[in-house]
Formats: C-alpha cells, structure tokens, sequence
C-alpha cells in the first residue's frame, strides 16, 4: 500500500472529524436574496463566494458583502484559498464605478473591499485599488470602508496608492505563523507582509491582519505571531479557525476549541492590541465595522474584567 505524503504530520488525505461548533445556518432571507441579486446585476465577485466564507449567510443576510476586485483568478496559489489560481482576465477600468454603485444601492453604513494579487500587473492592481476607495468615498461619503489588500510584493510605491486613497482601515493577512509560511503562502514571505504593515502604519493607517489555526502551528508560534504584528504597529487582529475548501487544499491538522481562541483574545489585549477578534468561525471581515472604532474593544474587554471583580 502506498504511503500518503505528510503535511504537518498529518497523512494528506486524512480527515479530522469537524466539530458542532462549526455548525452554521444555510443562507435564507430577503436581505439575502437582496445582495445576491445586487451582486449578480453588476458582475461583482464576492469573496464570500470565491473563499466559500462559513458566515455568507449571516453577513449577506444583514445586508454585507465583501466584494473582491480586480477579477476572481489570482497568480498566487496559496495551499489554504479556495480562489481560483492562473492567467487573469484584462483589468476592468469601469469596475471602481460598479462596485461603488452596489454599494450605494445596499445603503450599508460599513463596507469591505478585498482583490486577488496581480502580480503579473507593474502596479499590482493598486491603481484599481486606489480608484475603487475613491469611487465609494465620492458616491457615499458617510459609508466607512475597509480595505483587505495584497502584500504587492512589498512595494511602496503601490503601498502607498492605498494609503493616499485613505479608507478607515487597512487590513493585510499575515494568514499562518513564520514556520509554514512558506507552505501555506506559496509566493509570499512573513517579513514581508510585517514590513507592509509597518508601512501602512507609518503612512497614517489603522491597520489590521488575520491568522488561522488548524494548519500544525504551535500556541507558542500564534502568541510570537500575535506579539510581531503588535510590534508592526497593527491595531486589529482576527483568529479563526482553518477549513479545508477542497480536498486539493492543505488538510485541517486540528480544530481548535472555543476556549483556546478566548485565551488569544485574553492574550491580545494583554499585549495592547486594540480590538482581537477570535473565534472558530471569525474571518477577516466578520463583525469588520466595529473594528473601524478605536479603542471600542480594549474598552469592551476592561469593561467584562471590572465585571469579574468581586465587590
């Protein structure tokens, strides 16, 4: 019999059963119903649909999406993203304008902007990107905008588009810790991506970024990720838990339990970051308006521990 390749040392092909936690509710509801139709007419791509997010129905359900830029196909081929990976089509100089329409059309107080990475683009899409940002803020300038933006190998030149455009956040994933970098972010690099953060950071930003569990991390390994973004300057930081998109993806090693995620929460603001959200379902823009408050999850989390304290 033939041995099966380890990642992780897990045997690739190996199943971890998926837990009840994991449990959410199919998508259903007029609101629902509303974006899909939104998103349809204007030939938006989501990647809510595009990353098969578990909180679609949720989100999509009060009237959110995160809409994707810059096409649904991307030059990287991360072993965790369910995003399709090869040639992109030609950019789309009218795409600014239709997402700034959907989003004027959904009335949503907060939005969430995310693209795949160009590489094979000199600027890296951060043209669209800039465009995109200032189209919202001219047709709905009370509509608050996160922008979840590539690394555009490092380049501050295409960097610094995003943060003259100025959205409220801008957020980077560092996805993984530093040691499977390299295994779950195939072109990408831990230095590189803390460097981008800095950069934003010092440019005026306020900055977030997203790790995973699941994929053989150690609880060390996540606290030293924790304590490198805080030293990049970022103020945001999402936890939540790794789910294979296909059985071509990097396997599950582990689930995390709920109590292990409350413990990096715990850990977060300890180390003074300003608001961590962490738990088995959180993606980077889960619950993304109320990170654009400063100071409104440090504030939430001293006020639950005053709680605690006995009279």
């Amino acid at each position: 019999m033939q041995e099966l390749p380890v990642i992780n040392n897990i045997p690739e092909g190996s199943k971890v059963k998926k837990p009840d936690w994991l449990r959410v509710k199919l998508p259903i509801g007029e609101n629902y119903k509303h974006v899909r139709s939104l998103v349809d007419t204007h030939k938006l791509h989501t990647i809510c649909e595009s990353g098969n997010c578990p909180n679609m129905g949720e989100c999509w359900g009060e009237g959110t999406a995160t809409f994707m830029i810059l096409g649904n196909v991307c030059t990287r081929s991360c072993g965790f993203c369910a995003v399709a990976t090869g040639r992109p089509a030609a950019v789309e100089w009218d795409e600014p304008q239709r997402v700034a329409e959907a989003i004027y059309l959904m009335k949503v107080k907060h939005a969430v902007i995310t693209s795949v990475d160009r590489d094979e683009l000199k600027d890296g899409g951060s043209i669209i990107w800039h465009n995109t940002i200032k189209a919202v803020k001219a047709l709905t300038p009370d509509t608050t905008l996160e922008t979840l933006i590539p690394d555009f190998k490092g380049q501050k030149e295409n960097i610094q588009r995003v943060i003259d455009a100025a959205p409220e956040v801008v957020s980077h994933n560092i996805e993984t810790v530093e040691r499977l970098t390299r295994q779950v972010r195939i072109q990408a690099k831990y230095h590189r991506s803390m460097e981008v953060l800095r950069i934003l950071k010092e440019g005026g930003m306020r900055t977030k970024s997203g790790i995973m569990l699941g994929l053989g991390e150690t609880k060390e390994e996540v606290i030293q990720t924790m304590t490198d973004l805080k030293n990049s300057g970022v103020d945001v930081v999402t936890i939540g838990q790794y789910l294979q998109p296909t059985k071509k993806h990097l396997p599950v090693v582990r689930f995390v339990h709920p109590d292990e995620f409350k413990e990096y929460k715990e850990i977060g603001y300890q180390m003074g970051l300003d608001y961590v959200e962490s738990g088995p379902l959180v993606r980077s823009s889960y619950h993304s308006e109320k990170h654009v408050i400063k100071g409104y999850g440090r504030e939430q989390w001293i006020r639950e521990k005053e709680l605690l304290l006995p009279a």
